[in-house]
């Protein structure tokens, strides 16, 4: 890729961030601004339906083209990609035999996918090689065939996320029978996590291979822009279970996936922030996003206290437009912080706001 047409200081903005990444700029603050886009409200109007069939990849590359040139004159400290929603959990279910689901986010204009529980006990899963001429494997291909030929130059491509470790049992006998199965059968667990920590390298040593990059960077729906090949990892079976049980079963999984790459980048949800100290321990991991649910304080508004647990790791942390203006006026911003601002504000209210975002320090 030889430019970014959907982001004019592309080349500015990396280098914040590279020293984000780096950890070298934990007296300053990054903002990406969400502002509203007609594109997705369009989506939102068209797209009520729960459950849908796999679109179109041409038309969902043309949809990320429209809602990222909305955004082409922002100089935030975002960088324009596509997330491929598509396949973000359903993929790696349905190359084993899955019945692969199709669902509407409206909010999100996402269309992302999931397979129903496959067996009744872990037990009937047999191990088998992983077959690259798989029809899902072959439309993944298209996929990204379409959406490189779409965004070329104007935007990137999203790592998207790995299902592998208890995630990916999940998938095959559902959550609960997962857990049993830890104390059932452990040594069937820990055969199913090998096989699925392939499936899940195949998959994305297929993406790396077959999109576009930047700087030698890798594009993230989250955390923008990251220089190397990094890997988006995902913990959330662990959010149910003690951090014994993570340390047991997930870390070891997830530093040596970060390994086979460049490092990798993890979110966490908000009933899984007992985790946070374990996983910021992590070796090779470059970000933590934590999200916001319902039931739990939201992230910003424990933000200190939660960066006590984190230490010096790059966060990404939402927050409403209002209420991080007040806090960027008065200087109460933490500091290694990527906020995700969700404002009102127009492109050129935005860039003015940046001149105070990039002049911060604490």
């Amino acid at each position: 890729m030889d430019e970014i047409i959907y982001k004019k200081n592309a080349s500015s903005v990396m280098e914040r961030l590279k020293l984000f990444y780096e950890r070298k700029t934990c007296d300053q603050i990054f903002a990406n601004f969400k502002i509203p886009s007609q594109t997705m409200d369009e989506f939102r109007e068209n797209n009520k339906a729960e459950y849908t069939s796999y679109p179109d990849p041409r038309e969902r590359a043309q949809f990320w083209d429209h809602f990222l040139e909305e955004k082409m004159l922002a100089e935030d400290d975002s960088i324009p990609s596509a997330y491929l929603s598509e396949f973000d959990q359903g993929l790696y279910g349905a190359l084993i035999g899955g019945e692969i689901q199709f669902l509407s986010d409206p909010d999100s204009g996402w269309i992302s996918s999931m397979v129903k529980p496959m067996y009744e006990d872990l037990t009937s899963f047999e191990l088998r090689p992983i077959d690259r001429q798989h029809p899902w494997f072959q439309q993944y291909l298209r996929q990204l065939e379409a959406f490189s030929a779409v965004s070329k130059n104007k935007f990137g491509i999203s790592h998207f996320i790995l299902i592998d470790s208890l995630n990916f049992i999940f998938e095959l006998v559902g959550a609960t029978k997962t857990y049993l199965s830890l104390f059932e059968c452990p040594e069937k667990v820990q055969q199913v996590i090998d096989f699925a920590f392939q499936l899940n390298l195949e998959v994305q040593k297929t993406f790396f291979e077959n999109t576009p990059s930047y700087n030698q960077g890798t594009f993230s729906n989250f955390a923008q822009w990251i220089p190397g090949r990094i890997v988006s990892e995902s913990v959330d079976p662990f959010h149910m279970t003690s951090v014994d049980d993570f340390e047991q079963w997930g870390k070891e999984n997830v530093e040596k996936m970060y390994s086979q790459f460049d490092g990798g980048v993890l979110h966490i949800h908000s009933n899984g922030r007992h985790l946070l100290k374990a996983v910021s321990k992590l070796k090779g991991l470059k970000a933590l996003y934590l999200l916001d649910e319902k039931d739990n304080p939201l992230a910003f508004d424990v933000l200190s206290e939660l960066k006590e647990q984190t230490g010096d790791v790059p966060l990404v942390v939402r927050v409403d437009g209002n209420t991080f203006e007040n806090h960027l006026n008065r200087n109460t911003l933490p500091g290694g912080v990527l906020y995700v601002v969700e404002s009102d504000k127009n492109v050129d209210e935005v860039n003015r706001m940046m001149e105070k975002v990039r002049a911060y320090r604490i």
